[in-house]
């Protein structure tokens, strides 16, 4: 294995006063060429040019090339895209010249996304591009792609806005991207509107630097998909919302990456002979060796600046070593102090990567910065994820108050919590300060919520259903940490009860607009839930010693399924039993209710007045949140 190092910052295709400079690492190639093309289909180059050896690995030659020029290199006898590929023509198989300075919709200049001063402040919604436009009831123009999901003015026959409105509507902070690098496992040829079997979420990187080409109005053209896609982030930006982007650096599409042609076996872990797995996908990558690691951070540096993005989520992130995530946290806070960083803190499968210096979640205490999804108050909720009929605590399942409680306490170590009874997380309290915790009780993994809770709950009726959708919703956003769901949760959204739809036909995946009166209730309470957490600064507690400190659970002794607890003058009471109970009030006072029921909002909705020790009827199967004053 090569010990060379490239330092420097021109690796790819760099203009500068009419000369093209082409550089690639390919430390143990004896032949390099640059093979120009007239267009991303033509079948012979129309030109050849020999590269130099040059320094610590690379390889270089400058000539006059002009705009829109595709080329690949061969490296010895093996034909590749650009590792360092900026712009691409359909597929991703070549790479363009392009002037990204062309690239830019008008005012992109000074465009920026909204300032965030607490992680804990941020409640991000997960998208795919296509889910949000792909359905006739988004009435959106360009169905499927970039442009769709910036369009405004766009409302279902129903009367719900959509696209860029309907997230404004909403209320969320942040929009969380499914997969919009070049990625695999859609053929941009074939328009996924007209042929929906082609779909794909895009867990599948072909290449890192580039937009994905089957949400562009042109994926032959590689400069439409990088101007569309700043129009995207402009247009979210423009209406206060930041933009965090998915990426997947724990594998490759295949083994017939452009590093694997360049850089054979560096790219990846190995175990002998055998590839390492830790992805579950067939190959994981070896971020911690110096032109990966210099790769990763090349990536991401690149999208954050050239595209203004203001996140990333980290694919099954226990697959990177430690010392990288504490590079990317630095590098980036640098350059995006505001910046939000997390990832999935576990693994897909077995790894050579020694577990200590695995980026999971009982191991982030070790660096600073990067957080987690916590599957802590996935599972508390719902369920275990992969035990079909688990019910969780807003199915009613008995013993489970324990567990809330350690993820209303935003995974934090709390006094009141018993860590001795708490199996979920072996080592406990695996968070130092709740803004590293991303709660959440559905993303685009398994099931959708309404599904899993009808799955498991056959039994109940349909209003207990609603009811249950409704208490895991508020748990997840009345608890320390920073609140996350799937886009469609918030109407019921539901893929037939489909464990993982991530090839499934777009008629499966796509969110339609057209509400029913169930529908639109839950989104009504889902915009409730938003409005009052973030006029609500208890509930973003930045510090772990402050949510020991300020954060009270009361005793519900006699009151299986019931957690309660107070917050600086806040009551929040979950009562997962379908009956109606009595929970002794804390302190006298007049309480004034915010969420209650089936409504939640930053407006109250009622008052009642309270000596300490007096019954506080909470309904069953539901939150209760109300301000106390005495």
């Amino acid at each position: 294995m090569t010990d060379l190092y490239y330092a420097g910052t021109d690796l790819g295709c760099t203009m500068d006063h009419g000369c093209t400079c082409f550089r690639i690492w390919a430390p143990n190639a004896t032949n390099v060429t640059v093979n120009l093309y007239d267009s991303d289909q033509a079948l012979l180059p129309m030109r050849r040019i020999p590269m130099s050896s040059d320094v610590d690995g690379t390889w270089v030659c400058r000539e006059e090339v002009p705009e829109h020029t595709y080329y690949t290199y061969m490296v010895d006898n093996r034909e590749t895209q650009d590792p360092y590929s900026k712009a691409v023509g359909c597929n991703g198989r070549r790479s363009m010249v392009v002037d990204l300075a062309k690239t830019n919709p008008e005012g992109f200049d000074v465009d920026h996304g909204p300032a965030l001063s607490n992680p804990g402040d941020a409640i991000i919604c997960e998208i795919s591009i296509l889910d949000a436009t792909g359905d006739v009831s988004s009435k959106a123009k360009h169905r499927g792609k970039y442009l769709g999901l910036c369009e405004g003015g766009l409302v279902s026959d129903t009367g719900v806005p959509c696209g860029l409105d309907y997230f404004k509507a909403l209320g969320v902070t942040h929009l969380q991207l499914m997969p919009v690098y070049d990625f695999g496992s859609i053929d941009e040829s074939r328009d996924v509107i007209a042929h929906p079997q082609e779909y794909n979420w895009g867990y599948d990187p072909v290449n890192y630097m580039t937009p994905e080409g089957s949400f562009a109005t042109d994926p032959h053209d590689g400069s439409v998909r990088i101007r569309e896609f700043k129009s995207l982030v402009q247009a979210f930006h423009s209406a206060g919302i930041g933009v965090i982007m998915d990426v997947v650096f724990n594998h490759t599409y295949s083994l017939d990456f452009c590093f694997q042609k360049t850089a054979p076996d560096y790219f990846y872990r190995k175990d002998g002979d055998v590839y390492s797995d830790g992805s579950a996908c067939g190959n994981e990558v070896a971020s911690d060796r110096p032109m990966v690691r210099k790769y990763i951070l090349d990536c991401l540096t690149y999208w954050m600046q050239e595209f203004h993005l203001d996140g990333y989520r980290f694919d099954l992130m226990g697959c990177l070593d430690l010392e990288t995530m504490q590079i990317v946290n630095d590098t980036l806070h640098r350059i995006k102090p505001d910046v939000l960083l997390y990832g999935e803190g576990w693994l897909g499968g077995d790894s050579v990567l020694p577990e200590e210096k695995r980026a999971t979640k009982a191991n982030l205490h070790t660096i600073d910065g990067i957080g987690a999804f916590s599957d802590d108050i996935r599972d508390g909720i719902r369920g275990h994820v992969f035990t079909d009929d688990a019910i969780g605590f807003v199915g009613g399942a008995a013993d489970c108050e324990n567990n809330i409680r350690f993820s209303v306490a935003g995974a934090c170590p709390h006094p009141q919590v018993d860590y001795k009874a708490y199996t979920y997380s072996p080592k406990g309290a695996w968070a130092t300060t709740p803004n590293r915790v991303i709660n959440y009780a559905s993303c685009h993994d398994n099931m959708t919520l309404w599904d899993r809770l009808c799955s498991t709950r056959k039994d109940a009726t349909h209003e207990e259903q609603l009811a249950m959708n409704r208490l895991a919703a508020a748990i997840v956003f009345t608890s320390q940490g920073i609140p996350f769901f799937l886009h469609g949760e918030e109407i019921l959204r539901s893929k037939d009860f489909c464990d993982n739809s991530f090839n499934q036909p777009l008629s499966m995946n796509a969110i339609s607009y057209d509400l029913t009166e169930d529908q639109e209730a839950m989104l009504r309470y889902y915009r409730g839930l938003i409005a009052f957490r973030k006029s609500t600064p208890q509930l973003h507690l930045s510090d772990g010693d402050a949510v020991k400190k300020e954060l009270h659970f009361l005793s519900t002794e006699g009151l299986p399924s019931v957690v309660a607890y107070t917050l600086r003058g806040y009551l929040v009471v979950y009562n997962a039993s379908p009956d109606t109970v009595q929970l002794p009030a804390p302190v006298d006072g007049t309480y004034t209710a915010y969420i209650q029921g089936s409504m939640a909002g930053d407006t109250p909705l009622a008052s009642s007045t309270y000596h300490a020790g007096d019954s506080i009827p909470i309904a069953g199967i539901s939150c209760f949140v109300a301000r106390m004053e005495g």
